[in-house]
C-alpha cells in the first residue's frame, strides 16, 4: 500500500470517528452511559465490583470471557486503577479461561489489607445438569456456571496477584437444596451481593437455586455464609464457616409471593441490624431485617418509600449501599415488570427494561423493632439512548467526597462519576427539602388569560459540525409547575396551551381527574398522562411536569410523589419521540385563569430534578396554606 493511499485512509477514518452518528455527535450528559469510562474486558462483562486497596488503587474484579454469558471460557479477572477508572493496570486471571467456569465474583477487604475474592467454580467440570422440561430438550441444561462449589482466593499485595490455592466454603443444605433434582449432591447457586464485616466476623452472601426451567432459575432464596475467624487466621484453610439463617429456609418473598427471591444486597445499620433488599418477579422488591446477626429475619415485606407507597422493580438487581456519612443509596428501575401484581412462574418474567437506572436516598429511622431505613423519591441516574440496552450489577465507590458507580451492559462495563448535587439532593428530600437554585424562565401570577409564551429549548437540532448536517440531541428539557384546587370539582378542560394553527406547541389539560401533556413539532407528536387517582383528595395540589430531554422521559410529580404507575400501569413515566425537534408553537400562551385560581404557574427552561420539584412543593404549598389561614 502506498504512503499516499495509507494517509488517505487514515484521514477517512478520522472523519468517520469525528462525525459518525452516536454519542460523539450529541450534547454531553453525565447520566448517559456512553459518557462513562470503560473498564476493559474480554467480550462479556459482568459484575464489575470494586474495593479500595491500602496502596490507593481501585481493585476491580469482573466475570468475563470471549463469548456470551454462561458459555465455556467464562472466568474471573482482576485489574487496578489509580486514576478513578481512567486507566487500568495489573490485569490478572483469578481463574484461567481454559479451566472450568469461574463466575460471579465479589470482594472483601480485611482490616489488615488482605483481600478475598469469592466466586462460583465448576471444579468437577460438570458439562450439563438436569433441568425442568420445558424449556430444555430432554431436560438437559448445558449452561453450568451456576453450580459447583463456592470458593475463594486471597491477595496480600493489593490485588496484584492471587493465591495459588483455591479454598472451598462448606455450604449447609437448605430445603431448596435437598429438593433439587440431585437431592443436594450438586448445589445450584450464584452470588452478586457484596460481603461485609461485623466486628471480627465476615459475612458472604449466596443465592440458592432450586432448579432450571422457565425463566432459567425456577426458584431462589438468600443465605449468608458466616465466618468468625476468616479475617484473623493466617491460613484461610483454617477458617470456620456456618450458613445462616438457622433452620432450612432462607430469605424468600412475602406470603403469597412468587418463587424468585434473589440477588440479596445487605448493609449494616448503626444498631448492628442487617438490612437486606432483593429482587422478585412480583413487580416489587423485598426487604427484611435481621436483629440477631443473621440467625433469623423479620418476615419479608415489599419495600416502600418513606411516604408508604410501594417501590416497583422488575426482575432486576436492586442494590443498597451505606455511605461514609451514615446515609444510604439504593439502585433500582422504578417500574413493575411485565406481570405487575401477579406471582407467575413463567419464562422471561420481567428481565427487560433496565434502562434507565434510578437512584434513591435513605436515612436511618427508629421503628418499634429497631433501626430501619426511610427512602426518598427517586431520580434518574443513568440511561442509554436505546431503550433496549440494559444496565445492571452496579457498585459504589466514594473518593475525595465524590461518588462513582460502576455498571455493566453485559458486553461493556463502565465507571461513572455522579453529580454530587443530585446525590445529596436525595438525602435533603428527607431532611430539609429546598427549592431549585435556578429561576423559572416564565411565571404567571394569576392576572390575565394570555401572555407571551416562554422560549422552550429545542430537543433535536441539526449538527452544525457534521458534513451531512445530521441531527443531534441537545439533551435539554423543560418543567411546568402549577397549583390545582380540588380536581373533583373541575370539569375536563385545557389548563395551559401554546398550540398554534398548525398543531405545533404544547398543551397541559385535565380529563378524568388526570393531567395530560401533549407536545408536537408539526412532524411528530408525544403525549403522556399522570397516574389515575393522583389528584384525588382535597387540594390544593402541587403539580410538576418534567420533560427530560436526556433520556427523553416525561414525569409527573404530584404533591411530592413521583408517578410510578401504581397498580394501574407498569410505568408511571413515559418516553417521548427522540426525533421530536421542539415545541415551538404560538407566540402566546393561553392560561385557564378560572381553573388556576391560585394564580401560580412557573415554567423552567430545564428539566428539574425530583428533589427540586419536591423542594418547590414544600415551599409553595406551605405558602398557600399560610395565606388561606389568614
Amino acid at each position: 500500500m502506498s504512503m499516499k493511499l495509507s494517509g488517505m485512509l487514515a484521514f477517512i477514518l478520522l472523519i468517520h470517528i469525528l462525525f459518525v452518528p452516536g454519542v460523539t455527535g450529541q450534547e454531553a450528559d453525565w447520566r448517559n452511559l456512553a459518557e462513562g469510562l470503560i473498564i476493559p474486558d474480554e467480550a462479556y462483562s459482568d459484575q464489575p465490583f470494586m474495593v479500595k486497596t491500602d496502596d490507593g488503587a481501585w481493585l476491580c474484579v469482573m466475570t468475563t470471557g470471549g463469548g456470551h454469558e454462561g458459555v465455556a471460557g467464562q472466568h474471573v479477572i482482576s485489574q487496578r486503577s489509580f486514576d478513578q477508572g481512567k486507566s487500568w493496570i495489573d490485569k490478572r486471571d483469578v481463574e484461567p479461561s481454559d479451566g472450568p467456569e469461574a463466575s460471579y465474583a465479589v470482594l472483601l477487604k480485611a482490616t489488615n489489607g488482605r483481600i478475598f475474592v469469592f466466586y462460583n467454580h465448576n471444579t468437577d467440570n460438570v458439562r450439563s445438569v438436569i433441568g425442568n422440561d420445558p424449556p430444555y430438550r430432554d431436560g438437559v441444561v448445558k449452561r453450568v456456571d451456576s453450580q459447583g462449589y463456592f470458593v475463594f482466593k486471597y491477595s496480600d499485595d493489593h490485588g496484584k496477584s492471587w493465591s495459588d490455592e483455591r479454598y472451598e466454603i462448606p455450604v449447609r443444605d437448605f430445603e431448596i437444596d435437598l429438593n433439587n433434582v440431585y437431592g443436594g449432591k450438586i448445589k445450584f447457586f450464584w452470588n452478586v451481593g457484596k460481603p461485609f464485616t461485623m466486628g471480627s466476623a465476615a459475612y458472604v452472601p449466596i443465592i440458592k437455586v432450586g432448579g432450571f426451567g422457565a425463566g432459567f432459575f425456577t426458584s431462589n432464596e438468600g443465605a449468608l455464609l458466616h465466618s468468625t475467624n476468616l479475617l484473623n487466621v493466617e491460613n484461610p484453610a483454617n477458617a470456620e464457616w456456618s450458613t445462616l439463617p438457622e433452620g432450612q429456609i432462607g430469605l424468600r418473598t412475602p406470603p403469597g409471593g412468587g418463587p424468585i427471591a434473589a440477588e440479596q444486597s445487605y448493609v449494616l445499620l448503626s444498631d448492628e441490624s442487617i438490612y437486606c433488599v432483593y429482587r422478585t418477579t412480583d413487580g416489587y422488591p423485598v426487604t427484611s431485617v435481621s436483629r440477631d446477626r443473621g440467625k433469623s429475619w423479620d418476615e419479608p415485606s415489599y419495600l416502600t418509600f418513606a411516604n408508604g407507597r410501594l417501590v416497583k422493580n422488575p426482575r432486576a438487581a436492586n442494590f443498597v449501599w451505606k455511605c461514609k456519612n451514615g446515609k444510604f443509596l439504593y439502585w433500582f428501575h422504578n417500574h413493575g415488570g411485565a406481570y405487575l401484581g401477579q406471582h407467575p412462574n413463567k419464562a422471561s418474567v420481567g428481565f427487560l427494561d433496565r434502562n434507565p437506572a434510578w437512584l434513591v436516598g435513605g436515612k436511618e429511622i427508629e421503628t418499634p423493632t429497631g433501626k430501619s431505613i426511610a427512602w426518598s423519591q427517586p431520580e434518574i441516574l443513568l440511561y442509554d439512548d436505546d431503550p433496549m440496552v440494559r444496565t445492571s450489577y452496579p457498585d459504589l465507590v466514594e473518593e475525595n467526597d465524590e461518588y462513582f458507580i460502576s455498571e455493566t451492559q453485559k458486553d461493556i462495563a463502565r465507571v461513572h462519576k455522579l453529580d454530587k448535587g443530585l446525590v445529596e439532593g436525595l438525602w435533603q428530600q428527607l431532611d430539609d427539602p429546598s427549592p431549585p437554585k435556578v429561576d423559572p424562565i416564565w411565571s404567571w401570577d394569576g392576572i390575565g388569560s394570555r401572555a407571551s409564551a416562554p422560549s422552550i429549548p429545542a430537543f433535536f437540532i441539526r449538527n452544525p459540525t457534521a458534513f451531512d448536517g445530521k441531527g443531534k440531541s441537545t439533551r435539554k428539557g423543560f418543567t411546568i409547575e402549577l397549583i390545582l384546587e380540588d380536581s373533583d370539582e373541575m370539569r375536563d378542560q385545557t389548563l395551559l396551551t401554546t398550540i398554534d394553527d398548525f398543531g405545533r406547541g404544547w398543551k397541559l389539560s385535565l380529563s378524568d381527574q388526570r393531567l395530560h401533556l401533549f407536545m408536537s413539532d408539526g412532524r411528530s407528536e408525544a403525549t403522556w398522562s399522570s397516574d389515575p387517582g393522583c389528584l384525588a383528595g382535597s387540594g390544593p395540589h402541587h403539580v410538576g411536569v418534567v420533560i427530560d430531554g436526556g433520556p427523553r422521559i416525561i414525569m409527573f410529580i404530584i404533591d411530592g410523589i413521583l408517578n410510578d404507575g401504581g397498580l394501574s400501569r407498569q410505568f408511571g413515566w413515559g418516553r417521548f419521540n427522540p426525533y421530536l425537534q421542539d415545541v415551538h408553537g404560538d407566540r402566546f400562551i393561553s392560561i385557564n385563569d378560572e381553573a388556576l385560581q391560585n394564580g401560580k404557574v412557573d415554567i423552567y427552561g430545564q428539566a428539574l430534578t425530583t428533589s427540586d420539584v419536591i423542594g418547590n412543593y414544600h415551599m409553595l404549598l406551605d405558602s398557600i396554606r399560610a395565606t388561606k389561614k389568614k
